[in-house]
């Protein structure tokens, strides 16, 4: 599980909200089996998902991250829930280029320093919001700060970062978004920037033993932080049998039909998680059923 803390200062200006990622983007990698450079992409949009997932105001609500650049790695995608639980996938899991100039992953070369970031928000209403800007450096976090800054005109500071070990397991993976609120003085902007300016890398905060509160009080120093909540979220996928069905139904009898004539089984895989979901000709003539009923069904406009 990851651990996740929601804090916010005394004057009510300014909210933190950091998470030790390390357990989502280790099993995203497992499921994946990314190279380092994607795992660190993917662990990073996942981070931020999760983030960001956890300031809706219900569980069943939704945020889905869609990156896409000219890099070699194609599309990222996560998605969360309201209580900040992620799932994603990616184009191309391998990819090898070389370190970047500071001799860290090129997490950058492998996104594309060009191309689009998209937030869709599904808020139970009629139609989701969606938000959209071009992709700034590839990098990831500052992708999301540029997001807050043009689409929803909220001054934010977002950190991500995945720590890789050489056997290509995540050694760490974590982020914070700061956010300044309504109301904030420039004494306050001025006190954030000082703060995040003096923090250390992520990565470097957890390994060396910091834990997600601490990582909170260092942004709100001299805040007089509170903490609203700890949470406990995971990568999870909302996939199923019934699901898959459901889609199945919805490609419609004809295409159902051929499904049947050319295979004896027909086998789903769920992009998400990797999980496996078999059909045999009993379960398509079942669904055959069900898509020629949904057919006969009169539609009224």
């Amino acid at each position: 599980m990851a651990t996740l803390v929601r804090s916010i200062s005394q004057n009510g200006s300014v909210t933190c909200t950091a998470i030790d990622s390390t357990d989502i983007a280790a099993k995203a990698e497992q499921i994946h089996k990314t190279s380092a450079t994607v795992t660190a992409a993917l662990g990073r949009l996942l981070t931020a998902a999760s983030l960001m997932g956890v300031m809706l105001k219900k569980a069943e609500n939704s945020i889905t991250l869609r990156l896409r650049g000219d890099g070699p790695a194609g599309f990222l995608i996560a998605v969360t829930d309201g209580l900040g639980n992620v799932r994603g996938d990616v184009e191309n899991p391998v990819v090898e280029i070389p370190l970047n100039g500071l001799g860290k992953l090129d997490v950058a070369g492998a996104v594309g320093r060009s191309g689009s970031l998209s937030v869709v928000k599904d808020l139970g209403l009629k139609d989701p919001y969606v938000g959209q800007v071009p992709i700034v450096s590839g990098e990831i976090a500052e992708d999301i700060t540029h997001y807050y800054a043009v689409s929803e005109q909220t001054p934010t500071v977002c950190a991500l970062g995945v720590l890789v070990n050489p056997d290509l397991t995540v050694k760490a993976a974590g982020g914070f978004l700061a956010q300044l609120l309504p109301g904030a003085s420039e004494e306050d902007i001025d006190r954030l920037e000082q703060n995040i300016g003096k923090l250390s890398s992520v990565t470097q905060l957890l390994t060396g033993g910091a834990s997600v509160e601490d990582i909170c009080r260092m942004g709100l120093e001299g805040f007089s932080p509170q903490i609203l909540e700890t949470v406990q979220t995971e990568y999870r996928c909302s996939c199923s049998r019934q699901r898959v069905e459901r889609a199945l139904i919805s490609i419609g009898k004809e295409d159902l039909q051929q499904m049947m004539a050319e295979e004896e089984t027909v086998e789903v895989n769920c992009h998400f998680c990797g999980k496996k979901y078999h059909f045999d000709q009993e379960d398509l003539k079942a669904l055959l059923k069900k898509a020629e009923k949904k057919d006969e069904t009169p539609s009224f406009h």
